[in-house]
């Protein structure tokens, strides 16, 4: 073992290199200097090449591990794409010495957050928080991974794998408006030859013709220990977890010595224009790349304030003219995305129904031209600087976060280190910089532009457009390439120089402490609760008025929407844009939201500006603006959202399921941003009307985490609990219906969906219910644990059916459903929902003792992440200011686990998992899959809706 070094990170500002608008102060990131927040680490490696690096952290009893492979698409190969992406999936499935869903199991039992990986096109992690105790166990089965893992994919294995990953595409590309356009910018920016010419997720075909030994050769090429990093952060001993890393990888065999990959920036010899009739689109959307830099170039930290400054907030060039002169969108995205080979800077907006993409790009241009002109000042450049420093501490607010970012470091800037650096650059950036880069990668710059367009709208694309190539799969019945996922793996083990099937005891049981949970009630009836957290200099409130929905007429619904979404447009004394300038001045975030139970005002800011972003929030709460060209702005901007969602087939299933839910003429059916014609109807009067009725202390809680102490929280606050004032306001207590006394089939019609969206499900009971947390435990093994659970390892570890499902209980202060939801491969659409069925039959029947035991294991041992992030103590607090549970329901949850029984669980589960009693909503394609379900023996299914739009065969 060989030990490199160890080097402490620290958070360094130096106020040398910032800039101040003459006349004008520091910026929150200029004055942060001589910071105290530290990332230390120790980075070393064992002789067969894997970088290990360590962050010790004791602040909560957890350690995040994660193995981060240097393999990504870009190391594939033209006709044999999607294979970095498949072992994301194959390498949790099996490994010798854990066994056939052993890590998944293993995860369950000890606690640990699940079993997770991500691919892009450079890069594929595995990664996983657990409670400290469980440490040797995943360093045991991280190492399997890399030299214990490739003889247990056998033929079965790949053939249910390559369905999971098919019903991935289909879910997240497919069956989703716009999914295919990064797949058409791909292919056109970049050359056949270039490594990001495919996508990450590779072509459907290529992973139908891999062979066996095809996806052998890529695992022994790439999944090595000298092309490997483990990082290691949280709370443990550093000399045992040496030692238990040489233990476990350390006889792994090196692989092949890995070539660095060159830069390959990329040109566009001549701008192209491509256009696509997307069967899912409602909205015309334009899209223009241009090629720009690797990530961590010289040059991309500027590019970075360059897409900020253009298009976020209320001045930027690109919401003046688009959004706020010409009306021609409600949003503008603009991004620099950085790869380690080379990068691009995109542009992307939804236009409005039935407007010309060739005026889009008059008023792209004109923007431009706009920038060109008056430039980027002082002031706007330290604002963005300025939310850049709390970007940087809210990705380094877990253990996790800190992996990665020390894993990120290693792999593309080749040091852990490179965080003082990373700094130094994004302060370094000056206007000029700005302006050099767009000079030099997008004024007068060849792009790639794609228009997709609604199905029958190609009047509205670029004018010389080119049809551009897409691959649509065609969805047969019986196509399907069929396994038996029930196959046990036949193979030789892999030598080692001690038995490694044993898994490791654990270690010393952490203690859990939950955090102290202070409260206070101010004098106009507002509620305070706060936890003190140090670990970041940050602070995360959020205030909850109740009300919401509840309190609108089911005649207009949409008001309390468009209130919160006024509420940010300017207050009396600021426009729009000098609060906006305010908020990002002091490196701060406000949000308000409604939905439908409460209006919601909350944020994130440095500690240090804690008293200055709740002045804010003062300001906004009780000096609204109410201007009216802003008004009418939000109703376009709500009815392009309504429309949308009804491309949208995910959103189809919400909306309609709640309808089934609560009735149609429930409150709590409705669609929160109202419906076309209300939000139409409703006025400026409405909004100031709601305000005026229903907004008061009296019925608001605020939740206060943060490196704040309660002092600090509470004198903040004087301004508004002086100024505010309290009137009475009564919620109203809605009807819930009951569950169905028989099951009914209902289906949407989604012209030739690729999937269908299942929501099965019946009005349960309320949070506060007394059976609410045993019904949840009761539903961890059937829905609720994720690869844990039965109907996950059923439709799709068994059958391949999909890419995911989950049960669950929602529910507050009011009773919500019980749900299941999926998205299935179309053609299995009968076969999904029937499984599903007889799982929910006998579910209870067959839940043993070991179902017992792993449930108690899991949420026993997992209470040791529950607290370790801000927003997880957040969430806390509101579970105990608006539930009205005790500070110490841990241990009353904690009671409830140990004293469960057998028993207990099957009386539940017949109580609440009756398949004859529930509501089938399936969103497909109606001429292929509807009739079959009446073979499901809940009656003729009941459609929806009527076709409504001609879309191609």
């Amino acid at each position: 073992m060989k030990i490199t070094r160890l080097l402490a990170l620290s958070f360094l500002v130096i106020s040398a290199l910032s800039c101040k608008e003459e006349g004008g102060g520091d910026t929150a990131f200029a004055k942060a200097e001589n910071s105290q927040f530290e990332v230390p680490f120790e980075k070393f490696t064992l002789d067969n090449g894997l970088t290990v690096i360590l962050h010790q952290d004791t602040s909560d009893p957890v350690v995040a591990v994660a193995l981060t492979a240097h393999v990504g698409s870009a190391r594939e190969i033209e006709g044999r794409t999607g294979f970095a992406h498949l072992f994301e999936h194959l390498l949790f499935l099996e490994s010798e010495n854990l066994g056939k869903g052993g890590l998944d199991a293993m995860s369950a039992r000890i606690g640990g957050s699940g079993a997770n990986g991500s691919t892009s096109r450079d890069r594929t992690n595995y990664f996983q928080t657990v409670p400290k105790d469980a440490l040797e166990k995943m360093i045991w089965a991280e190492a399997d991974k890399l030299g214990y893992f490739i003889n247990t994919v056998t033929d079965p294995v790949l053939a249910k794998e390559k369905q999971v990953v098919k019903n991935e595409k289909r879910q997240s590309v497919d069956n989703r408006p716009y999914g295919h356009a990064r797949y058409v910018v791909g292919k056109n920016l970049y050359t056949e030859s270039h490594p990001y010419n495919w996508q990450v997720i590779g072509s459907l075909e290529d992973l139908q013709n891999a062979t066996l030994q095809d996806v052998k050769d890529f695992y022994n090429r790439w999944y090595t220990p000298n092309n490997t990093t483990l990082t290691i952060a949280g709370d443990f001993d550093i000399a045992q977890t040496k030692e238990w890393v040489e233990k476990y990888f350390g006889e792994i065999p090196r692989g092949e010595e890995i070539p660095t990959m060159q830069k390959q920036p990329v040109q566009v010899e001549t701008t192209k224009r491509l256009y696509y009739e997307d069967n899912f689109a409602r909205l015309p959307q334009l899209t223009m790349t241009w090629p720009t830099v690797p990530n961590y170039d010289k040059d991309s930290y500027a590019l970075d304030v360059l897409s900020a400054y253009l298009a976020d907030g209320k001045n930027a060039p690109f919401n003046k003219i688009l959004i706020d002169s010409k009306q021609l969108t409600a949003g503008v995205q603009m991004y620099n995305y950085g790869s380690e080979l080379a990068g691009e800077f995109t542009l992307s907006v939804n236009a409005y129904p039935g407007k010309d993409l060739d005026d889009v790009l008059v008023g792209v241009n004109e923007a431009f031209t706009k920038f060109e002109l008056e430039g980027i000042s002082q002031k706007d450049l330290d604002r963005i600087k300025a939310g850049q420093e709390t970007q940087f501490y809210n990705g380094l607010s877990s253990v996790l976060g800190k992996g990665f970012q020390l894993a990120q470091y290693e792999i593309f800037a080749g040091d852990p280190g490179y965080i003082s650096e990373d700094v130094k650059r994004i302060l370094a950036v000056t206007k000029e910089d700005v302006q050099r880069v767009y000079d030099t990668y997008i004024k007068g710059k060849n792009y790639i532009a794609t228009s997709f367009v609604p199905k029958g709208q190609t009047a509205l694309v670029l004018e010389d457009s080119q049809l551009a190539q897409v691959v649509e799969e065609k969805i047969i019945e019986g196509a399907e390439e069929s396994f038996d996922a029930s196959i046990a793996a036949e193979y030789e083990r892999t030598p080692s120089s001690f038995d490694r099937s044993k898994e490791p005891p654990y270690g010393d049981t952490p203690q859990i402490n939950a955090p102290t949970v202070w409260e206070e009630t101010l004098s106009s009836g507002l509620e305070v609760y706060g936890i003190e957290n140090s670990e970041v200099p940050l602070v995360q409130f959020q205030m909850n008025i109740r009300g919401g929905l509840l309190l609108e007429d089911i005649k207009k619904v949409g008001v309390s929407n468009l209130l919160a979404d006024l509420l940010m447009k300017g207050t009396a004394t600021k426009t729009t844009a000098q609060l906006e300038n305010e908020i990002e001045s002091l490196g701060a975030s406000i949000y308000t939201y409604a939905d439908k139970e409460n209006v919601y005002i909350g944020g994130n800011t440095l500690a240090k500006n804690y008293d200055k972003t709740i002045a804010l929030v003062q300001e906004i709460l009780l000096e609204p603006r109410w201007d009216e060209t802003e008004f009418d702005l939000l109703k376009q901007s709500t009815l392009s959202r309504l429309e949308q969602q009804q491309a949208n087939p995910n959103s189809i299933a919400a909306i309609e399921f709640d309808k089934l839910i609560y009735g149609e003429n429930s409150l709590l059916a409705q669609n929160t941003l109202g419906t076309p014609a209300s939000v139409k109807s409703i006025t400026l009067e409405d909004l100031k009307a709601f305000y005026t009725n229903n907004l008061s202390p009296s019925v608001a809680k605020l939740q206060v985490v943060g490196a704040i102490d309660e002092r600090v929280a509470t004198s903040a606050l004087a301004g508004l609990n002086d100024n505010w004032k309290s009137k009475e306001v009564v919620i109203p207590t809605p009807v819930v219906p009951q569950a169905p006394e028989q099951s009914n089939v209902y289906f949407y019609d989604v012209p030739d969906a690729k999937q269908s969206v299942l929501r099965f499900g019946y009005p349960a009971m309320a949070e506060t219910d007394p059976n609410f947390y045993p019904a949840q435990m009761m539903n961890y093994r059937l829905g609720g644990g994720g690869f844990a659970s039965q109907l996950t390892q059923e439709l799709r570890e068994g059958k391949g059916y999909t890419y995911g499902i989950r049960s669950r209980f929602s529910g507050s202060t009011l009773p919500g459903a019980f749900s299941i939801s999926s998205g299935v491969r179309s053609n299995v659409t009968y076969e999904s929902t029937a499984l599903v069925k007889d799982i929910l039959k006998n579910y209870g029947k067959n839940f043993t003792e070991d179902d017992l035991d792993v449930s108690k294991s899991f949420l026993l041992k997992s209470q040791a992440r529950a607290f370790e992030t801000i927003g997880a103590k957040l969430n806390m607090l509101d579970d105990i200011a608006n539930l009205g549970i005790s500070p110490d329901y841990v241990k009353e949850r904690q009671s409830i686990v140990e004293n469960m029984t057998v028993a207990e669980i099957k009386k539940l589960s017949a109580q609440y998992l009756n398949p004859d009693k529930m509501i089938y909503l399936v969103v497909g394609d109606k001429k292929t899959q509807m009739d079959k379900l009446e073979q499901l023996g809940y009656g003729t299914p009941i459609l929806l809706n009527e076709k409504k739009q001609t879309v191609k065969d």
